[in-house]
């Protein structure tokens, strides 16, 4: 049975098992990453979890389509690994939504994906996952029978056709694990403070981070979401438009403990490929986020085996590689993603990104 309004967009919000499956498709990737980030760094998860929660709902109102809305993986990533700490994930999150709403309200968006090029885009994308990769690691040699029977969970139920649930139930066993360790916790309301997890700090390292970050937003979150609207919902919605909701997300949610979040191409097609059709999945999952932030703090977050974040990094990571490479046709894009992904593994994303940039411009002018 499916019940259904209308939002101020003029489209149906329903809910129905199709909107809850695509919700939880949209899921995936955002809790184990959420997860990580809450057992590697300062971060309140009840405050971020609050954040995601508000926001679902808000843009799946808003514009009456299932967006994703997912976190800035590029700046999450590299808190998650350590280069960059819960103070500068905050400062260059401030700093990513200040930009993406001036360029969204100044219509520039579509000009800076000509400077910055595709490639240079997706290789920032194959630097995080190799660093996220690289992280997984770390997290499963500590426990190597657990990480190796969360392989084994995924794998079974890729295998059986269940890819993307097989995430959620290795996060769950988790999950089971760390209240039979910690105790069933009690639900507690997050305090409503301004920077509960610690002030900003706009260091060298936020800034490098930060452009690394709005390369990839730019791309994949605002034009290709924007393209993929058209697509599969039939809806003309602009890249700046999204631009400008997703720095209005950072920007309100951040002060109040929240992480930067983009409305990324691969969340969309996650909800669509899961049956989601209208924002009443974004309510369902938002309505989800909330209540977990009830139960989210305490020492059952401690408790969680750090193997399977582990497992669960690795399937971000290989999704994250195979989305930087799917839509690369030629070779010398190929070897600009797989460079920009190297230099950014071995070195510096910041880095990566800007000597793209600079490489990406002399072929452009070479062509």
């Amino acid at each position: 049975m499916a019940y259904s309004f209308r939002s101020r967009t003029d489209s149906d919000l329903e809910f129905s098992a199709n909107e809850l499956a695509g919700a939880l498709g949209d899921s995936v990737t955002v809790l184990p990453l959420l997860v990580a980030l809450g057992a590697t760094t300062s971060v309140s998860l009840s405050h971020v979890l609050v954040g995601f929660g508000v926001f679902q709902i808000v843009w799946g109102v808003y514009y009456g389509l299932p967006l994703s809305v997912e976190p800035m993986k590029a700046l999450i990533g590299l808190a998650i690994v350590g280069t960059l700490s819960y103070a500068e994930l905050a400062a260059a999150g401030l700093l990513a939504g200040g930009a993406l709403l001036a360029v969204g309200q100044l219509g520039l968006v579509g000009r800076l994906q000509r400077v910055v090029g595709e490639p240079v885009i997706r290789g920032v994308q194959l630097a995080v996952a190799l660093l996220l990769l690289e992280a997984a690691v770390d997290l499963s040699i500590g426990n190597p029978p657990v990480a190796a029977g969360g392989l084994a969970v995924v794998g079974l139920l890729a295998l059986a056709g269940y890819r993307e649930a097989s995430v959620l139930v290795v996060l769950g066993l988790g999950a089971v694990a760390a209240v039979a360790m910690a105790g069933v916790p009690t639900p507690t309301v997050p305090e409503l403070t301004a920077f509960p997890a610690g002030s900003p700090s706009f260091s060298g390292a936020a800034l490098k981070g930060t452009v690394a970050q709005l390369g990839m937003t730019v791309g994949n979150a605002a034009i290709a979401t924007a393209l993929l609207c058209g697509d599969l919902y039939d809806r003309d919605i602009s890249a700046d438009a999204l631009s400008t909701s997703m720095g209005i997300t950072c920007l309100t949610a951040i002060p109040l403990g929240g992480v930067p979040m983009c409305h990324g191409s691969g969340g969309l097609a996650g909800k669509y490929a899961f049956g989601a059709r209208t924002g009443g999945a974004n309510v369902l999952l938002g309505i989800g986020y909330l209540a977990l932030a009830l139960v989210a703090a305490g020492a059952v977050l401690t408790a969680f085996p750090m193997a399977i974040l582990g497992v669960l990094l690795v399937v971000v990571a290989l999704e994250l590689a195979r989305a930087a490479f799917a839509p690369v046709d030629d070779r010398r894009s190929l070897a600009l993603v797989a460079a920009v992904g190297v230099v950014g593994l071995l070195g510096n994303v910041g880095v990566a990104f800007v000597l793209g940039t600079v490489a990406f411009w002399l072929l452009s002018r070479r062509s």
